[in-house]
């Protein structure tokens, strides 16, 4: 905390905990204990000061009017007759209910919590510390963002921390295979642009026109989900040369892998699937055997389909094989899980030795999060009577929330702990305020660059809003007082758990001899210790392999081979995408200013031939539809779009996009995330005028 006398201004650091590519770093200015104004942190090396829209207008989120203000009941469940009650009633309504489902089914089975990414903050860990301190209990796992993608690159590098994205200025080319950081990773054009102004090309591969492939030097519109087929063409076309720029370094299996290129991979069937010319994988080809430094970047939609783990192992493939490590900018990015290098003793807390002699043997009840709602329905003996939700709004996020709706009817208690009355939150029967994270203190590694900071407490908690951290201590503090040694969550405050969290071989990474170091400024973890000793490169490329033992061992191919998209039947002829939007982090920032709402999309976009056909026009209000359900939109004609796709914005004001969206697992995802994760680009609708 800094403090400027002439303007009364206490200043303090703070780090965005969203779930974002930036993860920056705020100064947050404070007069008479109220936020004023924030700005970016220019001690913070990865986003120097800068931030987006969505950092700018935080001081506007934090006092919002429809911001949650106390503990709210509703009674009768379902009845829209909220009351307002204390922090202790609230905490005597779930310990009760807590206890009785225990002596009901002598275990703690019927309790399931359901937490995502909503503040990624390490202290955010504290629900799941509380129910581990609950022991056996049910809980979900996996993730429906990047797990495929994940396992795709450790089956190529052993690991899956990408290169540090700040080296990309020192890139001669930059291939960006379906990312769109110009509305979702805004501080990496800074890198990018400092690149291109030494002469660096940038090269997008997307299916959608988006605003970074309107600024790239070359852009390749690529048919979704074929991506990893048109890196096996390339790959096949640099194995050809006579002076070949593939680095083999007699990995094992590369013979086995060229014969497969030789005798499989066929480019009249690539160009067709792909839907580019042999011209463009004849350019990317020269690009690749070009020898110079290229960063790679493959983007989280590329998962997103049932081959997803496989188009990002192949396109690895092609970074590895190619890449000089010896020459800076040369990278390979796609998900720096940083939060993994840490302890993590929230989230793996473990009971005291003595507890757990008098505990049944720790055996949770685990279930997929991309299927949560409809696995918990089947589940007896006993069934999931108690739900705790945290950091989510599945609703409005979640693959067919049509079952959410039948799994709350069934739940004994639903407890929703948030900012606002979210669509989860007005069916729930307790609603718990939580601070913003300008009100607690927390630790934030980020999932991109390699930056570490310290968020620190700036002003009180709104009215009566307490922190995950705070909220879990109490909360186990009731239950051992009705039942003496129900839990074993420590009594801990969030600075000592941040200095736990900051274990000597973390403060090593960072440089520093304290946690209290983070209070000054934001540090960058320094990762090259992780990697091969005789480089001392932060890149995969040191450990890459062709041949994986891993993926063998876990009934995949060992080499990367062609995985070919999941493709529409005649009843719903048109494919469904829905990316990130500009303004929004799913439901998160729609209580931001008006000028954000406004951004709130009614449209979904097809193209213009496709609208014709169904005598459709700009602006129709129409009906969305499959067998799984159906949403309402108005249209907007997209010239530039490719056929027989429909794309609409992951925040839709007009209705949820989820409702058609039905869970196909992709290919991978087990490796780093117990469970694979979900298809989301492989959904196929039709279209009527209403």
């Amino acid at each position: 905390m800094i403090y400027l006398a002439e303007s009364n201004y206490q200043i303090f650091h703070n780090v965005c905990p969203r779930n974002c590519y930036n993860t920056c770093g705020i100064l947050s200015y404070v007069r008479n204990g109220k936020l004023e104004k924030v700005e970016g942190d220019p001690a913070h090396g990865y986003t120097q000061g800068r931030l987006c829209a969505k950092g700018y207008a935080y001081p506007n989120y934090v006092y919002n009017p429809e911001r949650l203000r106390y503990p709210l009941w509703q009674y009768p469940k379902g009845s829209g007759r909220w009351q307002r009650i204390s922090w202790e009633k609230a905490y005597e309504l779930i310990a009760d209910q807590i206890l009785e489902l225990n002596r009901r089914y002598d275990s703690n089975l019927a309790l399931a919590y359901n937490k995502f990414s909503g503040n990624i903050g390490l202290l955010n860990d504290a629900v799941n510390g509380m129910f581990d301190s609950l022991g056996t209990h049910t809980k979900a796992v996996g993730s429906p963002c990047a797990s495929a993608g994940m396992d795709g690159v450790a089956y190529s590098f052993g690991h899956n921390l990408s290169s540090d994205p700040e080296m990309m200025v020192k890139a001669d080319y930059i291939v960006i295979w379906g990312a769109n950081p110009a509305w979702t990773a805004i501080h990496q054009f800074h890198f990018i642009n400092e690149a291109r102004r030494k002469g660096a090309k940038l090269i997008v591969i997307d299916p959608i026109y988006t605003t970074t492939a309107a600024n790239a030097d070359m852009y390749f519109q690529i048919q979704p989900g074929t991506d990893g087929l048109l890196a096996l063409a390339i790959i096949k076309e640099l194995s050809k040369q006579k002076k070949s720029k593939i680095n083999v370094h007699d990995l094992p299996g590369w013979q086995q892998f060229k014969s497969y290129l030789d005798s499989k991979i066929d480019l009249s069937t690539v160009t067709q699937l792909t839907g580019l010319q042999l011209e463009a994988i004849t350019e990317l080809s020269k690009i690749y055997s070009s020898g110079r430094a290229i960063s790679t970047w493959v983007g989280f939609g590329l998962q997103r389909h049932v081959n997803g783990g496989q188009n990002v192992r192949t396109i690895s493939s092609l970074a590895g094989l190619t890449a000089n490590p010896s020459i800076p900018g040369n990278g390979f990015y796609y998900f720096l899980p940083a939060s993994s290098l840490f302890p993590r003793g929230l989230a793996n807390l473990q009971p005291p030795t003595q507890q757990l002699k008098n505990k049944e043997k720790i055996n949770h009840r685990l279930l997929n999060i991309n299927t949560f709602a409809k696995d918990a329905l089947s589940l007896g003996k006993p069934p999931v009577k108690f739900l705790w939700i945290a950091s989510r709004n599945p609703l409005a996020q979640d693959p067919q929330p049509q079952y959410w709706q039948k799994l709350i009817d069934q739940l004994d208690m639903m407890v929703t702990v948030d900012l606002f009355m979210t669509a989860t939150a007005k069916l729930s029967d307790l609603v718990l305020p939580v601070t913003s994270f300008f009100e607690a203190y927390d630790l934030n590694p980020g999932y991109w660059h390699y930056w570490v900071g310290i968020n620190e407490q700036a002003i009180m908690p709104y009215y009566e809003s307490k922190s995950d951290l705070d909220i879990a201590k109490e909360l186990s503090q009731k239950l051992n007082q009705m039942q003496p040694n129900f839990s074993f969550f420590p009594d801990l405050t969030a600075e000592e758990w941040i200095e736990k969290e900051c274990s000597k071989d973390i403060l090593s990474l960072l440089r520093i001899n304290s946690w209290q170091a983070l209070k000054k400024a934001p540090r960058k973890l320094h990762l090259e210790c992780l990697f091969d000793a005789k480089t001392a490169k932060p890149t995969h490329f040191s450990e890459f392999r062709i041949f994986s033992r891993d993926a063998k061992d876990d009934s995949l191919p060992a080499l990367p081979k062609a995985s070919f998209p999941f493709t529409s039947d005649q009843r719903y002829p048109f494919r469904l995408l829905s990316p990130q939007s500009l303004l929004h982090i799913h439901s998160q920032h729609q209580w931001l200013p008006q000028y954000m709402k406004n951004h709130m999309s009614k449209s979904i976009e097809i193209n213009d031939k496709d609208a014709l056909n169904r005598g459709l026009a700009e602006g129709n209000w129409v009906t969305v539809y499959n067998a799984t359900g159906a949403f309402s939109s108005q249209l907007h004609l997209n010239p530039l779009l490719p056929r027989n796709i429909l794309v609409a914005p992951l925040v839709l004001a007009s209705g949820s996009v989820n409702n058609v969206i039905h869970h196909m697992p992709t290919d991978m995802g087990k490796l780093g995330a117990s469970v694979n994760s979900s298809a989301f680009y492989d959904v196929f609708v039709d279209l009527k005028k209403q």
